[in-house]
């Protein structure tokens, strides 16, 4: 149910996570660029980079459970104003910027259009929009009204129909019929668990950490943190937290909550990780909460995870008394940029 703090309704936005699975796909549709390419790069910032970090995973799993199925390629990401060199070459340039306004992506947008280089956008709107218009570029045009952030299954079902109709990964369309509704019908046993991790790290910053594998999920837990719940949190990811930023805790300035997003199938040495570092953090005061990755396929657990983070950073905000929708901080910077 709508809080009166969530003036914009976010909470109805999360609710919706499994249909937009569902209808991404539906929208990419038609939308592709001709030739045979080696790897994709993505442009994108926020929210509408997302994606391209989930079909990392997502790929990756699919390649390794079945590595004859189809030839691999590349995920390149540009989070920046001008394309990295691997965009340049037998690379599908993807335009991704949920408002079309972007201009770290619009630039890169220019640069892909100066060289002649293959290209999609993904966009609600805006300049990238009329930039397809007028060098006839195919574009996935996205439902607005939406956060970028909320909005990422939509953004992630159009990336991977997109690179369906482009022959570089097979339809899998049955496949997300089946994990929007498996996301439906787990959507209050994740909304419970997102509501009882905000209770816990009420008062302190939140600090996720994952595996190698999911390392992406415990980057976007962060944001979301961020930017729903308008405070301070950080991530990392095993083995490598273990190396380094264990040891800072030595001496914390500040009190922590440590969130572990842990993989039931992971490295037996990753786990006992995750466990031995827990009991040594405790004696420095650090507590640690575990979340359980759902069981299942690995499109469901990733999708099952980020909305338990989503509810997480919902009711964080709530619990502080704050609109989860508006980042006004961000709106001001883009706001002294023009001047």
């Amino acid at each position: 149910m709508q809080n009166k703090i969530d003036k914009e309704n976010l909470y109805s936005d999360i609710e919706n996570w499994p249909d937009q699975l569902v209808e991404g796909l539906e929208i990419s549709k038609g939308v592709k660029a001709d030739g045979r390419f080696q790897s994709i790069t993505v442009s994108g910032m926020g929210g509408s980079a997302w994606p391209a970090n989930i079909l990392r995973i997502y790929i990756n799993d699919l390649f390794h459970s079945n590595p004859g199925a189809n030839q691999r390629f590349a995920v390149y990401q540009n989070r920046f104003y001008s394309l990295p060199p691997e965009a340049h070459k037998d690379s599908l340039n993807i335009i991704s910027s949920y408002s079309g306004t972007t201009e770290e992506t619009v630039s890169s947008f220019q640069e892909v259009i100066k060289n002649g280089l293959p290209c999609v956008a993904i966009a609600s709107g805006g300049k990238v929009l009329e930039m397809c218009d007028k060098n006839k570029i195919p574009c996935a045009i996205l439902p607005k009204g939406i956060q970028p952030r909320i909005a990422s299954p939509y953004n992630f079902a159009v990336l991977y129909g997109i690179l369906t109709n482009c022959g570089l990964v097979e339809d899998k369309k049955e496949d997300f019929d089946k994990y929007s509704s498996e996301l439906r019908e787990n959507l209050d046993k994740f909304r419970t668990q997102g509501k009882e991790i905000a209770k816990i790290i009420r008062e302190k910053t939140p600090v996720v950490y994952a595996s190698t594998k999911y390392k992406s999920l415990a980057m976007i837990w962060k944001i979301m943190f961020n930017e729903n719940s308008k405070t301070p949190a950080f991530w990392n990811y095993f083995p490598e937290l273990n190396h380094n930023e264990m040891i800072g805790y030595t001496n914390p300035q500040g009190k922590f909550h440590l969130l572990v997003i842990r993989d039931s199938f992971d490295h037996p040495r990753n786990l006992k990780r995750i466990e031995v570092t827990s009991n040594i953090l405790k004696d420095y005061g650090i507590e640690t909460t575990v979340i359980d990755m759902p069981e299942g396929d690995i499109l469901f657990r990733i999708f099952g995870t980020l909305q338990i983070g989503c509810w997480a950073s919902y009711y964080l905000a709530l619990e502080y008394g704050v609109d989860p929708t508006p980042v006004e901080m961000v709106e001001k910077l883009k706001d002294l940029l023009t001047k």
